[in-house]
């Protein structure tokens, strides 16, 4: 699909072109409509494409969609993919395949607007805020019908999208799905021994206990960000990725390469959490 006018506007019209490289697109310009969330931002979703993790030989064929006013401004834009398969989405959609193939339709490929192997809620459809935004949001989420439309997929699908985008999803025939998730919030809480004091007596003796029995293992943890992780840092992480992965999943997602572009690009925005015992690591979270 090449540049197609999706609505006009006083001064001009707003375009939607598919870009199957995100690197094509200036960084400045995506991360103004992506705003502050990590995995979103240009440098998430290059590092993804760049590592071979999001391409089409594993299933993720870029198609970004960008949306561009008078003089080829960037207005707005989704992280967009041609999926040939369900995985790495974290919502479960196997049975309605399924379904679909045995009524005689052809699944996959199928779209997906989402932040690949990423399953927190956040924006898909990006657009900066001020004057109009909504209205080009409405044309984003529309061009992404219409693309869907000439590339005769079974379905576009957009993955853990805040309630209030959802709501205004389903005036152009979304339907929306369902999922729970659950998250532990900071009430305020000074630090960790302020926490355990909200707790009920048995419980905060568990944690302690425990914490202790941990350490007294004679392990450390340390917290690592922005210029202080090293190459080193990101091997023994990957380690225990592919440990991790290989024994809950069965095919982790993610390749070395990805981790290391991932901290030259965005190491100001992780926090890498490493355990160590008797000077080897021996645990880790992103």
């Amino acid at each position: 699909m090449g540049r197609g006018t999706l609505m006009p506007r006083e001064s001009g019209t707003l375009s939607i072109r598919i870009v199957n490289d995100i690197a094509t697109v200036p960084a400045a310009d995506w991360d103004a409509c992506a705003g502050d969330n990590p995995f979103v931002r240009h440098a998430f979703l290059a590092a993804l494409e760049a590592s071979g993790s999001a391409q089409p030989e594993t299933g993720w064929a870029p198609h970004h969609l960008v949306v561009e006013g008078a003089g080829g401004a960037v207005r707005a834009a989704a992280p967009m993919y041609l999926k040939s398969h369900s995985y790495g989405e974290y919502v479960f959609d196997h049975g309605w395949a399924q379904a679909y193939e045995r009524a005689g339709g052809q699944y996959y490929p199928k779209l997906l607007i989402a932040a690949p192997f990423t399953p927190v809620t956040g924006p898909r459809l990006l657009v900066p805020p001020g004057e109009g935004a909504e209205a080009i949001e409405q044309a984003l989420a529309a061009g992404a019908i219409e693309v869907a439309r000439r590339f005769e997929v079974s379905s576009l699908h957009i993955n853990f999208v805040a309630e209030a985008v959802t709501q205004r999803l389903t005036a152009h025939g979304f339907l929306v799905r369902t999922g729970e998730q659950f998250h532990w919030v900071n009430g305020g809480y000074a630090d960790f021994d302020d926490f355990l004091t909200a707790l009920a007596s048995r419980k905060c003796k568990i944690i302690r206990r425990e914490r202790r029995a941990a350490l007294d293992d004679g392990v450390s943890v340390e917290i690592l960000s922005g210029s202080a992780i090293a190459e080193r840092h990101w091997d023994a992480f990957f380690r225990f990725y592919m440990d991790t992965g290989g024994r809950k999943w069965g095919r982790p997602y993610l390749n070395r390469a990805f981790f290391s572009m991932l901290g030259a690009g965005m190491a100001d925005r992780i926090v890498l959490v490493l355990a160590r015992r008797s000077g080897e690591y021996i645990a880790g979270a992103l």
